[in-house]
């Protein structure tokens, strides 16, 4: 049976990249994501939501209570409209005035107990809505649900260079494109990589709001187990190698909390080790955590 949440946590997640673009911009020609103003590489809290959604689909096989909501290609109203069908509230227009034939929730459709229910539902058999919550009123409405787990963007401890490679593909995709290019079977095209980055991010997980979604003890575990192992099913020529090294958890004994979180992530310190040369792996940096400065009532967990 699973247990509710009794206790506030607060995390902080490092995890590195070596020759590879951790997150890039759309906007920017998919350069890695850097700050402007001070040359620290960003990665987006949506990108690890993404990795932590991934992870979890492939290993529990994206079956109920451990589905996915937000995936690839995915119609999102479709899967809300399935929450009022598997509970049997008749919401529906009728097929003949569907355009696919098929059976649909007007948006909008439900109210008060409905609501809750369909929400219910939705926590119930997803695993990334009870844990990072989610809008579901962009169709038949299941209320929205606000999740107890939250990143902030993970942010490189040094400032980072991005460089740009050309690259060459020795074939062609259609006989014209060969034709044009006088047999010369060659596509030039450009690369972006970080030649290396230790990245930090930090994490909250509130229990009274784990509480109102059913995020369970179960479901903790699997977030620290997918939180260790973000990059391991995720990889690409893109992304270089990348791993997480070090996860530090603080175990409040309260629901809400027993100390401010800016305290407990001031107590992990990062330092190098060679000021003099370029950072090029995790060895290049000290990881220390100043026990001193966390109090009796909150417990360090390091993973």
């Amino acid at each position: 049976m699973s247990t509710a949440l009794q206790k506030r946590y607060d995390f902080v997640i490092l995890f590195d990249v070596k020759d590879g673009n951790p997150n890039g911009d759309p906007d920017a020609g998919n350069l890695p994501r850097i700050d402007p103003e001070t040359g620290h590489g960003l990665v987006t809290d949506v990108c690890l939501k993404r990795k932590v959604r991934n992870y979890v689909g492939l290993k529990m096989g994206n079956q109920p209570p451990y589905a996915i909501f937000v995936k690839e290609k995915s119609i999102l109203n479709h899967t809300i409209e399935q929450a009022y069908i598997s509970l049997d509230i008749d919401l529906n227009e009728s097929p003949a005035d569907a355009e696919d034939g098929k059976k649909r929730i007007k948006a909008g459709q439900g109210q008060g107990k409905e609501i809750e229910r369909a929400r219910q539902f939705m926590c119930q058999n997803f695993f990334d809505i009870r844990t990072f919550g989610a809008v579901l009123s962009t169709g038949p409405n299941a209320g929205q649900v606000r999740g107890p787990v939250q990143f902030t963007f993970a942010r490189s401890v040094e400032p980072v260079v991005s460089l740009e490679h050309s690259i060459t593909r020795m074939a062609v995709a259609t006989e014209a494109e060969a034709a044009k290019q006088g047999g010369e079977n060659r596509t030039m095209g450009r690369k972006f990589t970080i030649p290396y980055g230790l990245y930090r991010a930090h994490g909250f997980i509130s229990a009274p709001l784990a509480n109102q979604t059913g995020f369970s003890e179960i479901d903790l575990e699997l977030l620290w187990e997918a939180l260790e192992n973000l990059f391991e099913h995720d990889r690409s020529a893109a992304r270089g190698l990348m791993g997480t090294r070090k996860l530090v958890v603080f175990e409040h004994t309260s629901v809400m909390g027993n100390i401010p979180v800016q305290k407990l992530f001031d107590a992990v310190t990062i330092s190098r080790i060679n000021e003099g040369k370029p950072a090029r792996d995790y060895k290049d940096y000290i990881v220390s955590i100043k026990k001193e400065m966390i109090p009796s009532s909150v417990k360090l967990i390091e993973r």
